[in-house]
């Protein structure tokens, strides 16, 4: 072979086998490139999945609110209730019976007809029903001192006849306390007609005896004389109706003339006002009961009644100490929101118990906040008016805003 052309092969397969090399080359770089450029997505996509999974655990995290969207609302709303509890106030009810200028009961206002002060300061009202439905809680309180002996078989039976007409089933509840020179409580809070008869069949005058009763605390001996009547309407309010909720009343039989209570007027009254309970006063007196030397001439020994509900008190009262019991009923009857009756001829006890039956069944209630509250045990007087002419109400004048 001519050696010029056997090197112009060799020159050729040279640049052939270069040219290969190159596309191989390009090609292992390309391929190169094309592997790191899909490394590199690659490595995007795993840098940007653990910012995806740091989302569900950032709830975790104190500041994220995710996770605490359940229990953040209930730890926010404890500081709240609190707030509310802090600062409530105390809603005052207001029982009212609206009469006209006979006497006769107006059953028919409405919220718009009232109009409230507290302190001289009008208040709004938020709370307003006729309130004839509303379950009641009565407590009778029978003066069994020696001044009564002659008219207490007649309170006897015209208090049976009224818890027979006023007592609901069900519904309302009558307790029965007689006092002289102790208090006794005869029948717990019941809705039993037959119980409450029996516990009236149990009230009897005192005896000029030293003995003492005994059995199931019930029994009672006296020596003497004595009405505490502070007392029993202190421990009523303050041992029963405290407890109770809703309407409540007390309905006393007496002349109104107390002997002996450890507790004072104002004391009675204000446990009354306490317990949220106004006082009926019937006053049955029996003049005759009292000669020139008193109280019949009786004397006595403290001592305590049964049923743990006693206290005893001494015995003379001379006559020209003994207060006025009618004032001291109206009193008492006044500032807690009742009423003061007299039993006349013209005006026998079961007429006086038909109208005090006809008012508790036709009380307006009214409710209101104090714009003032306060926590304090503060006495603050309440006024009550209509705005029509001729017509009177009959309130409590005040309330307690603390225990």
């Amino acid at each position: 072979m001519n050696p010029l052309t056997a090197m112009r092969k060799t020159s050729k397969a040279m640049l052939d086998y270069e040219s290969r090399a190159r596309k191989s080359r390009n090609i292992i770089f390309s391929a190169l490139v094309l592997a790191a450029f899909a490394v590199s997505l690659e490595g995007a996509s795993w840098s940007q999945q653990p910012q995806q999974s740091q989302l569900p655990q950032q709830p975790s995290q104190p500041t994220s609110p995710a996770p605490q969207s359940p229990t953040q609302p209930q730890q926010q709303a404890a500081p709240q209730s609190q707030s509310k509890i802090s600062t409530e106030v105390k809603l005052v009810t207001v029982y009212a019976s609206v009469r006209d200028k006979h006497g006769k009961i107006i059953p028919n206002l409405n919220q718009s007809d009232f109009a409230l002060q507290e302190d001289a300061r009008p208040q709004t009202i938020k709370y307003f029903a006729r309130e004839s439905d509303l379950p009641l809680t009565l407590g009778l309180l029978v003066d069994t001192s020696l001044s009564q002996r002659r008219v207490l078989d007649q309170e006897k039976n015209a208090s049976y006849s009224f818890f027979d007409h006023i007592l609901r089933e069900n519904k309302d509840k009558a307790f029965l306390i007689h006092f002289d020179r102790e208090v006794e409580l005869l029948q717990d809070l019941t809705a039993s007609r037959e119980k409450l008869r029996s516990a009236l069949e149990l009230l009897d005058t005192p005896e000029f005896t030293t003995t003492r009763g005994s059995g199931g605390g019930s029994g009672r001996g006296h020596g003497g004389g004595g009405t505490l009547l502070y007392d029993s309407i202190y421990l009523a309010s303050n041992e029963l109706m405290k407890k109770q909720q809703g309407r409540k009343a007390l309905i006393i039989l007496t002349d109104g003339v107390d002997h002996g209570s450890k507790e004072s007027l104002n004391t009675a009254i204000s446990s009354a006002q306490r317990a949220d309970t106004a006082v009926y006063s019937i006053l049955f007196a029996d003049e005759d009961a009292y000669g020139s030397g008193g109280r019949g001439g009786f004397g006595g020994h403290g001592g305590y009644g049964g049923g743990g509900m006693g206290r005893g008190g001494p015995g003379r009262y001379p006559q020209q100490q003994r207060p006025d019991g009618k004032k001291i009923l109206e009193r008492i009857s006044k500032e807690t929101g009742g009423q003061l009756f007299e039993v006349k001829k013209k005006l026998s006890i079961e007429q006086i118990y038909a109208q005090i039956e006809e008012e508790l069944r036709n009380q307006y209630s009214l409710g209101y906040t104090s714009d003032r509250p306060n926590a304090d045990s503060t006495y603050h007087l309440i006024h009550v008016t209509v705005n029509q002419k001729d017509l009177t109400v009959q309130a409590r004048e005040g309330y307690y805003s603390g225990p």
